[in-house]
């Protein structure tokens, strides 16, 4: 599978763009899945349901199902944190994986930055910032500056970057 990162200080505005980017793409043929990286503890469960209940009792998977979804969550109960390799193993096949966060991983990424968030930019330490995305100038800048208001641009430059421009129907 192909990824591409979606990088940036907290605040930058990546998922904002992510859930503008993903109907663009999929408005293309593409079939699309994401991987976010939290740095925080999070939990998708609530206190109470039967999932939780589970998960509190010590199950190592829950696998909760109906006719809708599935969702499957998976306890480390204290082993180390998987690698973006291992997350992307247990997806199931599409032409492109969005990453949000992972921002040290050797994939190619395109940078959400603003000025206003006060943090340099990150792709003079990171060969792999194929672009640079952004609401205003950004200074120094030696990769292109794509507009954050240019969703399709933005979309068109991960297909072609990506290199799947033969499995990208074009929209108009």
């Amino acid at each position: 599978m192909i990824l591409f990162g979606i990088t940036g200080w907290s605040g930058s505005g990546k998922t904002t763009l992510l859930v503008r980017l993903i109907p663009a793409l999929v408005a293309r043929g593409l079939r699309v899945s994401t991987i976010k990286h939290a740095h925080h503890a999070f939990d998708v469960d609530q206190p109470g349901k039967d999932s939780y209940e589970h998960r509190r009792a010590g199950a190592s998977e829950v696998l909760v199902a109906s006719a809708n979804r599935w969702a499957l969550m998976h306890e480390l109960r204290g082993a180390p944190e998987p690698s973006l390799a291992d997350l992307v193993a247990r997806l199931s096949p599409v032409d492109l994986v969005l990453v949000e966060g992972f921002k040290r991983n050797p994939h190619p990424k395109l940078e959400v930055w603003r000025a206003a968030t006060g943090k340099p930019p990150l792709f003079p330490e990171d060969a792999m910032i194929r672009a640079v995305a952004s609401d205003g100038p950004v200074p120094g800048c030696d990769r292109p500056v794509l507009s954050l208001d240019e969703v399709d641009a933005i979309a068109d430059f991960i297909i072609r970057s990506a290199g799947l421009i033969g499995r990208a129907r074009a929209v108009g």
